[in-house]
């Protein structure tokens, strides 16, 4: 026996086990009831999958408005140097690297219920896959990678399977968010850690010159929350308003201002400035998609840029 068939017999013996109508009361089991319960074991399906519409994602530009959400990109921190502008100020920058990015996965309303785009960044080969992880990138038909991370976009943000992703995603001279792991320090003091000034470093003190001091009021317990020794970084931190100062797009290198979490080598995730948002007309969208006849390799870096006044004259 199915089990769709033991399903209705137990409801339909729950039905007959009712107690019977008194003067009272009178319990009726109504017609529209009973094909629901039937309907709730059927073999069919209640919804029809020809009514499901398939979305077709074609990879074109697009018209990018204030509420539109574009996707972001993985990229390994390869480290941190300097440079001079073209009006002799020194620029510290943090150099990363936008390593063969591709979408290995679309995930729509109609089957995830979410919108948004999987990013696959590197390579990796399969035998230093997990099985869960092959079969991923089988389903979806897309090289093995070595980093995934999925970034919310909107409706008109969404971009083909398979599409490669370079570093003219980004535009120089606007602000992005860059997330990270930042470097773990292992176990700190409160002076480390949480900056601390320490105690007396001459009189009235043996051997305790870096403690804490007090951990607060006499109630019998330390409150949650009090800043004390402990682990320190190895956590997840995001930097925001960074400044895209340079791209070089034949090396797939993004040119930053500042610092971002991570060692040399972590993976870092860049997405368009949530607070310092940039123009949505110097933006490609959803993504830039290269010419047929461009060569990566011939073109010159782009640098953001810095306008015709000099700031070191702006004073006279």
């Amino acid at each position: 026996m199915s089990a769709a068939s033991r399903g209705l017999i137990s409801r339909l013996r729950l039905l007959s086990l009712t107690p019977k109508a008194t003067a009272a009361t009178t319990t009726t089991v109504s017609p529209i009831r009973f094909i629901t319960l039937f309907r709730s074991f059927g073999t069919e399906p209640l919804i029809d999958e020809s009514e499901e519409r398939s979305r077709v994602i074609e990879a074109k530009p697009g018209v990018m408005t204030p509420n539109s959400r574009r996707t972001g990109l993985i990229a390994v921190k390869c480290g941190m140097s300097a440079l001079w502008d073209k009006w002799g100020a020194r620029v510290p920058i943090t150099v990363l690297w936008v390593d063969d990015n591709i979408v290995s996965q679309v995930k729509t309303p109609e089957k995830e219920g979410i919108t948004a785009l999987q990013i696959g960044c590197g390579q990796k080969k399969e035998k230093h896959l997990s099985r869960p992880e092959v079969g991923h990138f089988r389903a979806q038909g897309v090289p093995m990678k070595r980093k995934l991370r999925e970034f919310p976009v909107t409706e008109d943000g969404l971009l083909p399977l398979g599409t490669s992703l370079g570093v003219r995603h980004f535009v120089p001279g606007q602000y992005v968010d860059v997330t990270g792991i930042t470097r773990g320090k292992g176990f700190q003091g409160g002076m480390k850690r949480h900056g601390f000034r320490g105690l007396p470093a001459s009189h009235g003190q043996s051997l305790s010159h870096r403690s804490i001091g007090s951990t607060g009021p006499r109630a019998g317990k330390v409150f949650k929350g009090k800043k004390m020794p402990g682990r320190m970084g190895g956590k997840q931190r995001t930097v925001k308003n960074v400044w895209v100062y340079k791209i070089e797009p034949a090396r797939n290198l993004i040119w930053v201002r500042g610092q971002v979490p991570g060692a040399e080598g972590n993976f870092v995730f860049i997405k368009d400035a949530v607070y310092k948002k940039p123009d949505v007309l110097a933006l490609p969208f959803p993504t830039y998609f290269a010419p047929e006849d461009e060569n990566v390799t011939n073109l010159e870096p782009l640098v953001a840029d810095l306008g015709d006044t000099d700031p070191f004259m702006a004073a006279d």
